[in-house]
């Protein structure tokens, strides 16, 4: 694993409302990811983990702090420079597919690609996500983790530096959770995507190379496994 601090967290600070509502969501998070690594942020529900995830991702922006993503701060780059950022190196998967529903598989996957200077073979990312078959079919001809699989192929097909993966799971069921979690595994020894994924899932932990566990706005606990497990052995 290469241990360079390609994403580095300072300081990070985010709060909603003022006066009584305010709320501190976020309260001084730190923490620093490795190129390729799996880093998952866990936590309960309320915890911060995806107001991080989206300000990582330039969604939402920070109070105060900073983020470095491989030597580039994201508060110096202008609107237009961000813009391009997120669309060049920034991959997303929601819980919910948001995929296109007219389009058929490969041309929702295809609406990524345009997004890239370097974008992947779309025919040999289609057998990867065990999607060729269904290429040419609508988004409402595929069950629920068909959908995800497209929607993972949307954002990885541009080949992004960062794969950020908020609750890609949640609504699935447990088979098909854990055929989701295989495919992200896979493509980040594939492709050596950093992948970044919010979960409130326990058991996912295990499977992940840095797990960072947040609560009320606060890291608790940022932590190398030393012991990862493959995603085909999780149980829950």
């Amino acid at each position: 694993m290469n241990n360079n601090k390609f994403l580095e967290v300072k300081s990070l600070k985010r709060t909603f409302g003022s006066g009584d509502t305010k709320q501190e969501v976020l309260k001084g998070i730190d923490f620093s990811v490795a190129k390729g690594e799996f880093c998952v942020l866990l936590g309960p529900s309320g915890s911060g983990k995806s107001t991080l995830l989206n300000i990582l991702g330039g969604i939402d922006s920070a109070d105060g702090g900073e983020i470095i993503i491989n030597g580039d701060k994201l508060a110096d780059l202008n609107e237009k420079a961000l813009t391009n950022y997120r669309r060049k190196h920034l991959g997303y998967v929601f819980q919910m597919y948001n995929l296109i529903p007219n389009l058929n598989v490969k041309e929702n996957i295809e609406t990524g690609a345009y997004l890239s200077d370097k974008p992947l073979d779309i025919d040999e990312l289609l057998k990867t996500l065990g999607l060729f078959e269904h290429r040419y079919k609508l988004p409402n001809q595929l069950s629920g983790g068909q959908q995800q699989r497209v929607s993972i192929g949307r954002a990885i097909v541009k080949n992004p530096d960062i794969l950020l993966c908020d609750e890609p799971t949640g609504a699935l069921d447990y088979t098909t959770s854990k055929e989701i979690l295989q495919l992200i595994e896979q493509v980040n020894q594939k492709y050596g995507n950093t992948v970044i994924m919010v979960t409130h899932n326990e058991a996912i932990r295990y499977m992940a190379d840095h797990v960072v566990k947040l609560r009320d706005g606060v890291i608790r606990h940022d932590d190398i496994n030393t012991s990862k497990i493959k995603a085909s052995e999780l149980e829950w």
